[in-house]
């Protein structure tokens, strides 16, 4: 049996709606084939843009879009994906398999795809190949509501109002593929280049530093000493690789027992490096002025055989299910710090929601989870103390229950993952007292999938709980994923 004790007094805050935030790179096939397929496509479209993928990213209520990457972003430069298609440039994508880009999917189609979605855009700007001049130029093509030349442009190109984009990325892992800079020099090319981060329309941008990744304490230090008071938040970057190994990551869908736990306890491992970086940046302010935006995460996987090991697709399992909901129930905990997180990515890359094939959609657990979790968006988060066994095989333990919970207009949502492969519990729910109590589910088998004429995993209604007297006792199935509603 596992307890998950609610004290409805004790919060860490709001849980700011971006932590379900998502990611665009112009990866494999995440833009093209996965969300834009042209006018002329005979898949239905609206400006060329998928009308499945914007109605499945509607349903779960996308907050916010990151684009264009990624490592993407510091070799992109936007005025080549601006104007007529037949003018624009064609580039090499040299971080993603030395494909060639026509950048029919530039400014106007990305920031039309966040319209059509109802989510914010993010935009990562080009530090390590681009210039000041550049970003400076991009911002008030964007934001701009004068008759300045590169507002004209804006005019020429279809676009009379401004756009007003709010976040902005200055830089991408700027201490590796971004440039291979040291946290001290890049703490001095962000103080540059946010100088000419202006403000237009008398709004502040929102600036996001490139951050660590994973562990890399030495560099939120100096973040922190550095530019703190120049910036609205620093990035995370950390990924699951199931066997911990960059050369071999492990299958998505073919994978032991002992490998479905090993990729559970790395998922839960962002906890540790969270507080670490919070840690430091609590010393340098208290306040929590400066947020930890985990712009990147999810699981890694090699790809799917018989595919470019550079698009990096990849199925999406069970287990990937769960890692979302470890994953989101950490973020909400630590809602307090982290305003803003982005799951890489969206459609047909790594960790995908959405995965596409022609004609064809599907929607992955990980899709369900988002959906399962989607009532703590703008949510009061709740203290949760979980006390469960635990569960896993030979030094891969983890605790049998993962939850989080928030409430808002009188609603407490708990969210709830049984992360035992094969042994259902029984979960005793406390610290409020149900009136109406309803539940959604994600159950399945670990490496349950679901694929193209195959969708068998879906978001079930849940009735297997007893309401007592001062708490709900639940019967949580193995290998599962709960959205319980109280009231």
């Amino acid at each position: 049996m596992a307890t998950i004790q609610l004290n409805t007094e004790r919060s860490n805050g709001t849980i700011n709606k971006n932590i379900y935030g998502h990611f665009s790179e112009h990866l494999g096939r995440c833009i093209y084939q996965g969300i834009f397929v042209g006018k002329d496509s005979t898949i239905p479209n609206v400006n060329g843009i998928r009308s499945d993928v914007v109605e499945a990213l509607k349903k779960i209520k996308v907050p916010v879009l990151r684009w264009p990457g990624g490592c993407f972003a510091d070799e992109y430069h936007w005025e080549d994906g601006i104007g007529s298609q037949e003018q624009r440039k064609r580039m090499v994508n040299n971080n993603w398999g030395g494909l060639v880009e026509d950048n029919s999917f530039g400014t106007h189609e990305f920031l039309d795809l966040c319209e059509q979605i109802g989510c914010e855009p993010y935009i990562n700007a080009n530090v390590g190949s681009g210039t000041v001049r550049e970003m400076a130029d991009w911002i008030e093509y964007l934001n701009s509501d004068s008759d300045s030349t590169i507002a004209q442009r804006r005019w020429a190109n279809g676009r009379k109002e401004a756009w007003d984009v709010r976040y902005w990325g200055i830089g991408n892992e700027n201490w590796g593929g971004g440039g291979n800079m040291r946290a001290e020099y890049y703490a001095d090319v962000y103080r540059r280049y946010a100088t000419y981060c202006r403000n237009f329309c008398g709004k502040d941008l929102y600036k996001i530093a490139c951050g660590p990744g994973g562990d890399d304490y030495h560099w939120t230090e100096v973040m922190m000493q550095q530019i703190r008071q120049l910036v609205n938040a620093i990035t995370l970057h950390y990924y699951t690789l199931p066997n911990g190994d960059w050369e071999n990551k492990g299958s998505a869908t073919d994978f032991s027992l002992e490998e479905f736990y090993s990729t559970l306890v790395r998922a839960q491992g962002i906890g540790a490096v969270i507080k670490g970086h919070c840690d430091i940046m609590d010393r340098y302010d208290p306040e929590k002025k400066v947020g930890l935006i985990v712009d990147e995460w999810g699981t890694w996987c090699d790809v799917e055989p018989g595919t470019n090991p550079c698009l990096l697709y990849q199925q999406n399992t069970m287990r990937d299910a769960l890692v979302a909901a470890i994953t989101l129930n950490i973020f909400n905990r630590h809602c307090d710090r982290i305003p803003m997180a982005n799951l890489a990515q969206a459609v047909n890359v790594l960790q995908s929601v959405i995965l596409t094939k022609g004609k064809e959609m599907v929607l992955t657990p990980t899709y369900h989870v988002f959906d399962l979790y989607q009532a703590h968006q703008g949510a009061k988060e709740i203290d949760c103390f979980v006390q469960s066994k635990q569960v896993g095989v030979d030094r891969w333990k983890i605790g049998q229950v993962a939850a989080s919970a928030s409430e808002k207009d009188g609603v407490i949502t708990v969210t709830m993952a049984n992360l035992s492969a094969d042994q259902g519990t029984e979960v005793m729910l406390r610290g409020t007292l149900a009136r109406q109590v309803e539940g959604q589910i994600l159950v399945g088998y670990m490496n349950q999938y679901n694929d193209f004429g195959k969708s068998t995993l879906s978001v079930e209604e849940f009735h297997d709980y007893q309401v007592r007297a001062d708490e709900v006792a639940v019967a949580l199935p193995a290998c599962s994923v709960l959205s319980i509603k109280i009231q």
